[in-house]
């Protein structure tokens, strides 16, 4: 579904999302994972790992803080995971028509001085060039 439009803001392309049944159950079983690894890591804090508190003979305490910030790390990759599988799954791939302008033209050069100014012209070359040198200046 294409607009044949080519003004500011018109749908130049729409793809609806796919939504598979495969994707919303790979979203469901990274969620029960993500459950699972966040009640680990909120068991982990509460006991006092990274803390020394809960640590054994066998457990040092850099140990125990590599394996909470090990939890912590799947954590996040896990949730981008879900996150990745959502948007590619779930959301339309939208294009919409935006106005092309180059990169220094907002910021140096109003739009009526695009095309430039005559040297014949001195008070008005005077104020282009205080524009193009200091971008903020106010008259």
């Amino acid at each position: 579904m294409a607009s044949e439009g080519s003004t500011y803001g018109d749908i130049h392309r729409y793809e609806p999302p796919r939504e598979s049944t495969a994707a919303a159950v790979g979203i469901v079983l990274l969620t029960v994972i993500q459950v699972g690894l966040v009640g680990l890591f909120t068991y982990g804090m509460i006991a006092g790992w990274a803390s020394g508190i809960g640590a054994t003979l066998t457990v040092s305490l850099i140990e125990a803080n590599m394996f909470l910030g090990g939890v912590l790390t799947a954590i996040f990759i896990d949730l981008a995971f879900i996150m990745l599988l959502y948007r590619k799954e779930f959301l339309p791939d939208v294009m919409i028509v935006k106005k092309r302008r180059r990169k220094w033209e907002d910021l140096y050069i109003r739009q009526d001085d695009v095309d430039g100014a005559s040297i014949a012209d001195k008070d008005q070359l005077v104020e282009t060039v205080k524009r193009a040198v200091y971008p903020y200046y106010k008259k």
